[in-house]
């Protein structure tokens, strides 16, 4: 509708259309870099682990607000400790009113669970008000661990057999690396850091992978075209400016898409943030693999100048 409103109107590129930065000139550091963080990444979920939140580990949760003012976790500490087997946890949740319990899963059984449970509520007392009660039992919680992991292998294998049939092989090859060094990074930052792992940052990170593969289809569609177009280029520099052509695309993309993160990560809540701040780190993590780890990685695979053109014809409309 606006092109038709204004006729010169070209469309805004965030960058000149003439841009060549040599982006090709730092593949190998980039991928000595991508490799390293994959590798401490393993390391760090390995030795550290993930803090599993009661969704992957059992227990019960139990969200409180409080009726007289902001809430005393001090006191709320001091009162719970040695009630229950284990470790509770408290912190303040949100406003400072509001406070979140978690109470490890017992020994015993649900039975156990449910006991424990209301005992915790009994010593908190009448001046809280319950907003949120979630218990996880141990076959629970560990069907929807192995179940999240399966979800996150799934997709990364969906996208690579997707990338395969559309492309080629050392496109596939380049997007699971990106995938993975997006998945892996994530997660190692995850155990780094000791923030809670639960459902919601498995969904992060299946976003993440449908995130980090858009971009990649793009430069990949413009390294074919190119691909078609300049048939006596060298490839590096050919990879090169297809990145380059992209780039607009794919910064705008991706700031647009930290601003809406930001903003929720911001005024969205505690109930989110977790989600927010996975989808804040693959944003940035995915944008950076789409440049520097996907593409690049063609430059030491290669790919073939016939390919291209075979399915060029392949596409093209039968005549009569």
């Amino acid at each position: 509708m606006i092109m038709r409103l204004i006729p010169n109107f070209k469309g805004f590129d965030l960058f000149p259309h003439d841009l060549r930065l040599p982006f090709m000139r730092f593949k190998g550091p980039a991928l000595a870099l991508s490799i390293i963080a994959m590798l401490l990444s393993l390391v760090l979920v390995a030795v550290n682990g993930l803090n599993y939140g009661v969704d992957f580990k059992g227990g019960s949760m139990i969200e409180l607000q409080s009726k007289s003012g902001p809430a005393d976790v001090a006191k709320l500490r001091s009162d719970l400790s040695g009630t229950v087997s284990g470790t509770v946890q408290i912190q303040q949740f949100g406003t400072p009113d509001n406070v979140l319990i978690r109470i490890e899963e017992q020994p015993g059984g649900e039975a156990a669970q449910q006991a424990a449970l209301k005992k915790v509520i009994d010593t908190v007392g009448a001046g809280y008000t319950q907003r949120r009660v979630e218990v996880v039992g141990p076959a629970v919680s560990n069907e929807l661990r192995q179940t999240g992991l399966i979800a996150v292998a799934a997709g990364i294998l969906a996208i690579v057999l997707y990338v395969w049939f559309r492309f080629e092989w050392q496109f596939a090859v380049g997007a699971v690396l990106a995938l993975t060094h997006d998945v892996l990074v994530v997660m190692g930052i995850f155990a780094f850091f000791q923030f809670e792992f639960d459902l919601s940052t498995v969904a992060a990170l299946l976003t993440i992978l449908g995130y980090s593969v858009n971009d990649t289809v793009v430069v990949s569609d413009r390294i074919r075209e190119n691909l078609r177009k300049f048939k006596k280029m060298e490839l590096n520099e050919l990879l090169n400016l297809s990145i380059n052509e992209t780039l607009s695309r794919t910064i705008l993309t991706g700031v647009t898409a930290i601003v809406v993160l930001v903003a929720l990560y911001i005024f969205g809540g505690e109930v989110i943030r977790n989600f927010n701040f996975a989808m804040l780190l693959g944003v940035l993590i995915g944008t950076y693999s789409s440049i520097f780890i996907a593409a690049p990685l063609l430059g030491y695979l290669g790919v073939k100048r016939d390919w291209s053109e075979t399915q060029a014809k392949g596409n093209a409309p039968a005549r009569a």
